[in-house]
């Protein structure tokens, strides 16, 4: 097994604790609403705190059903969260999880930059390339700039 670290930054006009907020706190009740070209239900297995399982459930004719995630813990004070992507998605036969730590802090703008780690753990001598990281991150950014437009769409949601 390797572990592979990818560092990447993505800017959005929305304040920091809109977004923190539609992705850690009301995920479950935005992102359906956000993206529903790709996103159909939102379940919680657990109270919400470190443990707990988060699965997505895709709409039909996407490459994937479903992704499990297990939540590592969130920090409102510094608007950071992490979790692993622990079943599902993309991770096939080559990856064992992909652990993400993410931070929304304040830009010049009134905007918002979301600062990430992500952890690729691969299976046994497989190495992922930098180009199969690139495509994981875009399809990721997809419903990330979902979320964004929602938000911006809709000024009274998660204030």
């Amino acid at each position: 097994m390797g572990v592979v670290t990818y560092e990447f930054e993505v800017t959005s006009p929305v304040a920091p604790t809109r977004l923190f907020k539609a992705f850690v706190l009301e995920g479950a009740k935005v992102y359906p609403k956000a993206a529903p070209h790709a996103i159909k239900s939102v379940e919680l297995e657990g109270d919400g705190k470190p443990g707990s399982i988060v699965k997505i459930n895709f709409v039909e004719g996407l490459p994937f059903q479903y992704m499990k995630h297990m939540i590592g813990g969130h920090d409102e004070s510094n608007l950071s969260y992490s979790y692993s992507l622990i079943e599902g998605g993309p991770l096939g036969d080559k990856l064992e999880k992909i652990s993400y730590e993410n931070q929304f802090v304040a830009d010049a703008s009134g905007g918002s930059v979301c600062k990430s780690s992500i952890k690729f753990y691969t299976i046994g001598d497989y190495v992922i390339t930098e180009d199969e990281i690139k495509a994981l991150i875009q399809r990721s950014e997809v419903v990330y700039k979902a979320i964004e437009a929602y938000l911006l769409a809709n000024t009274d949601a998660c204030n």
